[in-house]
């Protein structure tokens, strides 16, 4: 406090709301520089680093640190702990390797009967980088089943992945879908409050959902989720007895599937959609 300032016996000065303020985005701006600071200084996990250096996934990257591959600063690295601080010189098979200096961003057509996994060795199903020329570390942001189509957005982003997909974010997900049958509208209610049993200990959530038409027994809906758990649509409109016919995600947080968007093909987002689904 300076010498200078005086103030009135027995009487408690408010601080100023501004200044309040003031106060409070500093220590936060301090804040957010030491745990930064205390990031960079402790190291970031030789799987993460390898990832991030376009090479593989970081499952792969522990294999490949277990084999010997790997060395950091001339010396072998068995550890999958080991943490890569600044200055570090990593090799993989004596190659030196660094990390990337751009992320990659892709929305997918995705058509049905495509696995979202890179491997299914005892199946031998396709999947989806079967058909997609990306960086081994290029992962989808959350998974379509294999009979669902639609968009789907691909990244080496970790961040931009963590943010989307962490519990609680409550990024929205359309989703058309033709059911069999007519839906009732007390079916829709119950849709639109959530509760349902769906099996396996769970239950639905609160659904936005309207009928788009209905036609030979048949009908098409348009839902919007919040979460993205296992199979949670088709699960749900089972237990409602309306079996899913044919489904397809329309939309994902800012990103909408373009209609001339032929299945099967992909393309990379442009800084003003990468930017949107930053921003939230």
């Amino acid at each position: 406090m300076s010498k200078n300032r005086t103030f009135k016996p027995r009487t408690r000065s408010m601080p100023d709301k501004a200044d309040s303020t003031q106060a409070n985005n500093v220590a936060n701006s301090a804040a957010k520089s030491t745990a930064n600071g205390a990031a960079v200084e402790s190291g970031e996990r030789i799987n993460r680093y390898l990832a991030g250096c376009g090479l593989c996934s970081r499952r792969e990257a522990d294999r490949w640190v277990q084999a010997g591959r790997v060395s950091v600063n001339g010396k072998p690295c068995c550890e999958p702990g080991t943490k890569i601080k600044p200055g570090d010189r990593v090799a993989v098979d004596g190659k030196a390797v660094e990390r990337q200096l751009s992320h990659t961003y892709i929305l997918y057509n995705k058509p049905s009967g495509q696995l979202c996994s890179r491997k299914d060795d005892k199946r031998k199903r396709p999947l989806i980088y079967d058909f997609l020329d990306v960086a081994p570390n290029v992962q989808s942001v959350g998974r379509l089943d294999m009979d669902t189509e639609g968009l789907l957005i691909l990244t080496d982003d970790g961040n931009l992945t963590r943010a989307l997909t962490r519990p609680g974010a409550k990024v929205a997900r359309e989703y058309r879908a033709r059911v069999a049958g007519m839906v009732e509208m007390e079916t829709l209610e119950k849709l639109r409050r959530g509760g349902i049993d769906i099996g396996e200990g769970d239950s639905s959530d609160a659904w936005e959902i309207t009928v788009d038409s209905e036609t030979k027994g048949h009908t098409w809906l348009t839902i919007v989720i919040f979460r993205g758990r296992w199979r949670e649509v088709r699960r749900t409109l089972e237990a409602c007895g309306h079996p899913v016919r044919r489904l397809m995600r329309t939309r994902f947080a800012s990103l909408r599937l373009e209609e001339g968007m032929p299945r099967g093909s992909y393309r990379k987002l442009n800084r003003n959609e990468i930017k949107r689904l930053k921003s939230g």
